[in-house]
């Protein structure tokens, strides 16, 4: 089955353009349109969308309430895909904290726009760039911490946390620790459990505000 993908942004030369790049694919297929956060909830419920491509500023509702919207009362919801025109907005960053799974810039190349859909409705790897990270560490909080100390992760969750904020997917921790990829998957399940993260987002979110990883 191909995955299926809602393009929400109020610019219609945006949306025709992500729609050109993503149905030449062969395994990806455009569900639907939308102009503005508000279309999302509704359109999320008729359609069943397995990614949503969503611009984070909007004049009616913006990417950000929208994605706390879905995630507030749809049951099983769709990936979550940042699209923005700045690397380092803080609305961009908001977004993620608020439950959305990755990050696109408009100007990115036609493959790297198919690769982040690929990879956000995998859900195995993270789209979280140096700059939000660098901007996830100034956000730094006494809360994040205490989660990350009452989290008590062993040796092995660390390092898979520590290679998950770098933005490795299961096959490349896989790799880089020696280890088998169910057992990658199930080290990422126990720190998600752990930290009460709803998925790799925002559990690197969590580890860079607590100071657990440091941008590098």
């Amino acid at each position: 089955m191909p995955t299926t993908v809602l393009l929400v942004d109020d610019e219609p030369l945006v949306r025709a353009g992500l729609r050109a790049i993503l149905e030449a694919q062969p395994d990806i297929e455009v569900a639907g349109e939308a102009s503005d956060g508000a279309a999302v909830l509704p359109m999320v419920r008729q359609l069943r969308p397995d990614v949503v491509a969503m611009d984070v500023r909007m004049p009616l509702l913006d990417g950000i309430e929208a994605t706390r919207a879905v995630l507030r009362t749809v049951a099983e919801p769709p990936k979550i895909l940042v699209v923005t025109t700045f690397e380092n907005d803080e609305y961009v960053y908001d977004a993620l904290r608020a439950g959305a799974d990755g990050f696109l810039l408009k100007r990115a190349a036609p493959a790297e726009i198919v690769q982040a859909v690929r990879m956000v409705a995998a859900g195995e790897s993270l789209l979280f760039p140096t700059s939000l990270r660098k901007l996830a560490a100034s956000r730094g909080n006494a809360r994040a911490r205490e989660v990350m100390e009452r989290a008590a992760l062993t040796a092995r969750e660390a390092e898979v946390l520590r290679l998950m904020a770098r933005g490795m997917s299961n096959p490349e921790i896989a790799r880089t620790l020696i280890l088998g990829t169910e057992t990658v998957k199930t080290h990422v399940s126990a720190v998600l459990a752990k930290l009460g993260a709803r998925d790799r987002t925002q559990a690197v979110i969590a580890a860079y505000e607590s100071g657990f990883v440091v941008p590098g």
